[in-house]
């Protein structure tokens, strides 16, 4: 959360994407000494710079902490996703090119694809991700 020129608190802006590979969501860990969200599993994504649109911010993080590169989403988010400090985008990433890696280790001290299955057993960063997952995991692919 950033303090605006007036003195008010303004929410963080935050990309994130699901990476779907077939059956499976890539999820990153966060470590156990990250001030927010510590010890849970997230999606890969971050803050949007200033003067930074979301899609430019996700195509950014996405090469940052995985060492992939997508393209620019040219649609809108497929979720949203608000709490008391953050507004969070979040867009369907089904291409990229390089293998996701943790390139992000101090942030991350994992990265996984879960099937369905599995994802139900994890500790997750948000109450309404498995929902999601649940429901990206259950689109006809293409």
């Amino acid at each position: 959360m950033t303090i605006s020129t007036d003195g008010s608190r303004e929410r963080a802006r935050i990309v994130a994407a699901v990476l779907r590979d077939g059956d499976r969501i890539l999820l990153c860990h966060r470590t156990a000494g990250r001030r927010w969200y510590p010890d849970v599993w997230d999606l890969p994504g971050g803050h949007v710079e200033e003067a930074e649109d979301p899609p430019t911010a996700l195509v950014r993080e996405l090469r940052e902490e995985l060492g992939v590169t997508v393209a620019q989403p040219s649609g809108p988010a497929m979720r949203e996703v608000g709490a008391d400090t953050f507004d969070m985008q979040i867009w369907l990433v089904e291409a990229w090119a390089g293998t996701p890696v943790n390139a992000a280790p101090d942030e991350h001290d994992a990265i996984g694809w879960f099937s369905r299955a599995e994802l139900g057993q994890l500790r997750l960063a948000h109450d309404s991700y498995l929902d999601m997952f649940t429901a990206v995991l259950g689109e006809r692919q293409s």
